[in-house]
């Protein structure tokens, strides 16, 4: 997800239904109560699984957990190395928060004089604009990619490269062997299914696999992390009406610093575009469209189609969300789709050209910004990201973009930091790599690398190495790293 924004607590009843129930209903310790009309239990129950034979269904050299960016990028740079690679993802189509959110602006802060690592991050906007599932971005040099059509782009890209899918199902258990992971059990409609493999990576984002294979992990109370939102797209709009009122009204990032949010810069993005929306969100609330206490409807739009459709629609931040917990998505999830519905409406009634516009869709699932990190060997630091780190076991650069708790620095004069490979080796867990958004650093380095581009360089650098341990029969922690980086290099992968 991009856009950090300060949070909005409108969880509501939620927070009677956590933990202990006993408050919320007054009833007897194991007995049923009731909260706004739903059965809820006085103390937390137990029950006893029955043991059970669980058959392995597959086995592979790599297997990658998620196919986000940088699940789908360990994926392909591991099967480019050449071992047998599976990929697992508990949704119908690969590209995690681009297929499944609908986040389409990849790469939005590209600039001129911005360095990038290239690779596979770079390759996903090449593929989409080869395959006509990209435009140009509003705001960069970059291409926004379609959320419907990257599903085919990942398709293609998966069966290329000899990939072994398999969609639908959901980790639920990591199998181990001593201090070594060697494997999963999955969940779908086939019920409980175990798949083998010599090095597991770990990219669903939340460190689900890490977590439960007992590798130590950060996870911040939620009123510490960075806000959820619920994605959605516009149809109908009258794209002349409304690229002249953004002509005749230019936002910059400057405009972001309103109301519930104030963004810290550098000062060079303060003059710069942005595809903000505010004003129609700020007149709804004084008219009554929007109730006055909710002030954390605003935010950008990404593309805007002579077809009247309008991408990327990222007005809707919910803070006091942890992705890890059900009942906050289950309630987030309602939430946003309301708050959606009231940001559409001050849409039609005070945008210009929004006159005629309707929802087109929402994101297949919640978009998460931030949830658990590991612990890695190696934790990035606040300095690394501000200050152009190095490393000698860099897999890979990343331009100086940092976006998240209240921080926003765009990457227009040609820094940049390298991603180490420590900071993806989970502590006390032998066989897992972990790529994405989880891997290990303090909460602004997470702002920087938690953004999709990033995780596909980390992503592909979790999957040549694991592809190395595999070839030379090797612990993840004792790789020739000079064999990773010669394998990026011929990837087309700059790391240094």
């Amino acid at each position: 997800m991009t856009r950090d924004r300060r949070r909005d607590d409108t969880r509501g009843s939620v927070t009677a239904l956590r933990g202990n129930f006993v408050a919320a209903t007054g009833r007897h310790r194991y007995g049923w109560g009731r909260v706004n009309g739903h059965h809820t239990l006085g103390k937390r129950m137990q029950i006893t699984e029955p043991s059970r034979q669980i058959d392995v269904v597959h086995a592979t050299d790599v297997l990658v957990v998620g196919s986000g960016p940088g699940g789908l990028a360990a994926a392909l740079a591991a099967a480019r190395a050449g071992v047998e690679v599976t990929l697992v993802e508990r949704f119908g189509c690969f590209g995690g928060n681009i297929t499944t959110v609908g986040v389409e602006g990849f790469a939005w802060y590209r600039h001129e004089q911005t360095v990038e690592a290239n690779g596979i991050g770079r390759e996903f906007e090449e593929r989409a604009k080869a395959m006509g599932a990209a435009v140009p971005e509003s705001q960069s040099l970059s291409y926004e990619l379609d959320s419907e059509g990257f599903k085919i782009v990942a398709d293609h890209l998966v069966q290329e490269a000899g990939i072994y899918p398999m969609l639908h199902r959901m980790f639920v258990a990591p199998i181990v062997e001593g201090d070594r992971i060697t494997g999963i059990i999955t969940e779908s409609k086939a019920g409980r299914e175990a798949i083998l493999a010599k090095v597991v990576v770990d990219a669903t984002g939340d460190a689900d696999v890490a977590t439960r294979a007992g590798a130590p992990v950060v996870h911040p109370p939620r009123e510490e992390l960075q806000a959820a939102s619920v994605m959605f797209h516009l149809a109908g709009v009258d794209k002349a009406r409304f690229m002249e009122d953004v002509r005749a009204n230019p936002q910059t990032y400057a405009d972001w610093s309103t109301g519930e949010w104030t963004v810290e810069t550098d000062g060079k993005e303060d003059a710069m575009f942005s595809p903000f929306l505010k004003k129609p969100f700020e007149t709804a609330r004084k008219a009554g469209v929007i109730p006055a206490d909710l002030t954390t409807i605003a935010g950008t739009w990404g593309a805007l189609h002579d077809s009247g459709e309008m991408t990327y629609m990222n007005l809707v931040h919910l803070g006091n969300c942890d992705g890890t917990d059900p009942n906050d998505l289950t309630h987030f999830e309602m939430e946003g789709r309301r708050q959606a519905m009231l940001a559409i409406e001050a849409l039609r009634q005070f945008a210009p050209g929004c006159e005629g516009v309707r929802l087109r869709n929402f994101g297949m699932t919640l978009g998460v910004r931030d949830t658990r990190k590991i612990d890695a060997v190696y934790n990035m630091t606040e300095t690394d990201v501000r200050q152009q780190g190095r490393f000698e076991d860099s897999i890979g650069i990343y331009p100086e973009f940092i976006d998240g708790y209240g921080i926003l620095i765009l990457p227009t004069t040609g820094r940049y930091m390298h991603i180490p490979y420590r900071s993806m080796l989970p502590k006390t867990v032998k066989g897992l790599l972990v790529a994405g958004r989880a891997t290990g650093g303090d909460r602004v380095a997470h702002a920087a690398t938690r953004n999709m581009a990033c995780c596909a360089v980390s992503g592909q650098g979790a999957g040549i190495a694991a592809a190395q341990a595999v070839k030379t029969s090797v612990a993840l922690d004792a790789v020739d790293l000079t064999a990773i980086q010669a394998e990026l290099t011929r990837q087309g992968v700059r790391y240094t």
